[in-house]
């Protein structure tokens, strides 16, 4: 059986992590940052976990992971 690709787009924006969960980061954090507020901004830095179904389509778009 051949090898599968990886979704390279995919594989940049998330990661599984050891015990299979799949990590993104939030969108909204590049510009017009200054109507946001400090509690926002630093909700929106840190990574989020993906449940269900659309954590089972990014593992199997990252055979490898």
């Amino acid at each position: 059986m051949p090898k599968l690709k990886t979704r390279k787009s995919v594989a940049k924006r998330f990661k599984i992590t050891g015990t299979g969960k799949v990590m993104h980061h939030r969108s909204g954090k590049s510009h017009i940052l200054t109507k946001k507020s400090a509690k926002r901004k630093r909700r929106l830095s840190k990574p989020k976990v993906l449940k269900g179904s659309q954590a089972k389509m990014i593992k199997r778009m990252l055979p490898y992971s």
